[in-house]
């Protein structure tokens, strides 16, 4: 199955000389989502992995279905202010700005293999920052799965040395 088949290129946005990936027709095809779940899933078994994270909010997409097939634990990293109980926190930098996300301090036991999951990498800042939040509770991200790869934007120079899956490039 090709899954860029079920991947909506959308240009001009949200601005202008951007073309959007759009990653809904994928999820609406029940067969689809299944084979790209079950791709991850078996690139994580490989890797023996103990805990999925997926930071917001899009990597909750990717990263619960793999969790489930593999029976084991999803972890979410969030936005500051939207974990209830003690975390730890990373800020990172973005096109205009910056942004924080969150971990909740015991997501992740030391020593646990972790496989951090999202649906795209583009410029790496947000898998970088989420990589940090596991390392900084003892985790060890034995790799980082994503649909999409935009390789224009050299994502993979920020998170250099940790294994990389893609699904698709662009």
């Amino acid at each position: 199955m090709n899954l860029k088949d079920y991947i909506a290129s959308i240009p001009d946005f949200p601005e202008k000389g951007i073309i959007f990936r759009d990653i809904s027709p994928l999820m609406a095809d029940g067969d689809a989502y299944r084979e790209a779940t079950k791709r991850i899933a078996e690139y994580a078994k490989e890797k023996e992995v103990d805990m999925v994270v997926g930071p917001e909010a899009r990597g909750f997409i990717v990263g619960c279905p793999v969790a489930y097939e593999l029976g084991i634990g999803f972890a979410p990293a969030r936005k500051k202010g939207k974990l209830p109980r003690e975390t730890v926190e990373v800020s990172y930098g973005l096109e205009y700005g910056a942004d924080v996300l969150a971990l909740h301090k015991d997501a992740i036991k030391p020593g646990q293999k972790v496989l951090i999951c999202d649906d795209l990498l583009a410029t790496g800042g947000t898998i970088a920052a989420t990589i940090e939040l596991v390392e900084s509770l003892g985790g060890i991200v034995v790799g980082a799965a994503f649909l999409i790869e935009l390789e224009a934007l050299k994502g993979r120079n920020k998170i250099e040395g940790y294994d990389i899956l893609a699904l698709m490039e662009y």
